[in-house]
């Protein structure tokens, strides 16, 4: 088997297992609350404590990458993540839950990064849309077969085997990286941690990540506030560090690559505003609609199709047409699908499905595309830094946006208080227009070497 594949096997596997770990544990809520008399803010942290060490550890990957090697890294994150799901399973308390969780995000934060820099990094430019294609697939796939699995567990064994359940696989893939991989060179690069960067930078997510989670919550406004605002420091604090640092923990030059760029403001708007629409959708479907919550979850279906259309079409499009065409289509059809939610026909079921359909072909033309661009141009040397900040964007866009649009509705809501369903309409139309921010990046985008010789053809 050659090693390209095998490093592509590797990084799709632990992909999988950081998805199931975010999405298998909503069947568990029910019961974890139950067993633990955990409060709805205890519980909203199980998923947000995973967000937080994901988030903050990642900054630290691509130095520890250097001073350890790739395969050391992997194989700790594995071990690391094996050993918080065995704690998380044997939780005695709610506390020592969110504790354990807090663990298994920081091995997930170093094994992503990580996985994602080798995988493509030894794939070649060309073959980088199938590539791409290949991880959409996976986030696909994977979110949307975890919940019912997490379901089995609950019901016929335990919420604790869903977390036990993760250990044998990271495990075998650990196995696999330490047959599979190359030894990592003996010589260990002597550079610095960048202490002060790495500080700045974790004090600056975290804070970020603290003033998302409270911003839906009213009587957490002032905390909110504060918390944002020493986001906003710390990020401004780190500006100016980095471009004095040799080696800054997170590279900010690469921003400079508009594909890069464009890239990650693509991610935070368009699927970061997705996350904020289905829970908006969610609660206007089932509080004001009256629609069950089975008949709401299967509105992901015709997503999903649409999904895996625009999956398939971007791996054959990208090539000929570049990122840009893609973009700009997946912007328009993606805003067109939640345009769709805040008319009538969202009150009917085929208004419904085809407004899902539509945010899926739309959101994922936006997202296969992305991905294939961000690395197009990258030297291999740089491809961890640009790993890092991807992962740190993608973490931070689903947070984001739902936050954002949870407040927004939580505002309307409160200023039509006699007719909630034009506070969701309202809501609706607000991301709709998120959705169109990335607009000015992407028209910046040239057109593709391809497309630019066709059309210059007699």
């Amino acid at each position: 088997m050659p090693l390209r594949l095998k490093i592509t096997i590797l990084y799709l596997l632990g992909f999988s297992i950081d998805l199931a770990n975010m999405f298998i544990v909503n069947a568990a809520y029910p019961t974890i609350q139950r067993e633990f008399d955990a409060s709805v803010t205890q519980l909203a942290w199980i998923g947000n404590m995973y967000a937080l060490g994901l988030t903050v550890v990642i900054p630290l990957v691509t130095w520890m990458a250097r001073r350890l090697g790739e395969r050391r890294l992997l194989i700790i994150s594995l071990l690391l993540f094996a050993v918080a799901s065995f704690g998380v399973g044997l939780a005695g308390s709610i506390h020592a839950l969110l504790a354990w969780r807090l663990v298994q995000g920081l091995g997930g934060g170093l094994l992503i990064p990580v996985g994602q820099a080798m995988a493509y990094r030894a794939c070649p430019p060309e073959g980088r849309a199938a590539l791409t294609a290949l991880v959409m697939m996976t986030a696909l796939l994977v979110p949307a077969l975890s919940p019912a699995a997490g379901g089995l567990l609950v019901d016929y064994v335990s919420w604790r085997a869903i977390f036990l359940s993760m250990i044998p696989l990271a495990l075998l893939t650990a196995a696999f990286a330490w047959w599979w991989l190359p030894a990592d060179a003996s010589a260990r690069d002597g550079s610095r941690l960048d202490a002060g960067g790495l500080g700045l930078s974790v004090a600056a997510l975290a804070c970020l990540l603290l003033a998302m989670s409270m911003l839906g919550q009213p009587e957490q406004g002032a905390g909110a506030v504060l918390a944002m605002g020493a986001a906003i420091a710390a990020a401004i604090a780190y500006v100016v560090h980095a471009r004095r640092a040799v080696s800054p923990v997170l590279d900010l030059s690469l921003l400079q690559d508009l594909q890069l760029r464009t890239g990650l403001v693509i991610y935070l708007c368009v699927p970061g505003g997705f996350a904020g629409v289905s829970m908006v959708a969610a609660l206007y479907f089932q509080n004001t609609l009256g629609l069950s919550a089975t008949q709401t979850g299967a509105l992901m279906m015709p997503w999903a199709i649409a999904a895996c259309l625009a999956i398939l079409t971007t791996r054959h499009a990208f090539a000929r047409l570049g990122s840009k065409p893609l973009f700009l289509a997946g912007i328009a059809i993606d805003v067109c699908g939640i345009a769709l939610l805040a008319t009538p026909l969202a009150q009917q079921g085929i208004g419904r499905a085809a407004a899902f359909a539509a945010m899926g072909l739309g959101a994922s033309l936006c997202t296969s595309a992305a991905q294939s661009a961000a690395f197009q141009d990258i030297a291999s040397q740089r491809m961890g830094d640009a790993s890092a900040l991807w992962n740190i964007n993608r973490q931070l866009s689903f947070c984001v946006g739902t936050a954002l649009l949870g407040s927004v509705l939580a505002w309307l809501l409160v200023r039509h208080a006699g007719d909630p369903s034009m506070a969701y309409r309202q809501c609706f139309a607000v991301a709709a227009l998120l959705a169109l921010l990335p607009l000015p990046f992407v028209m910046r985008l040239p057109m593709s070497r391809a497309a630019a010789s066709i059309s210059h053809q007699p």
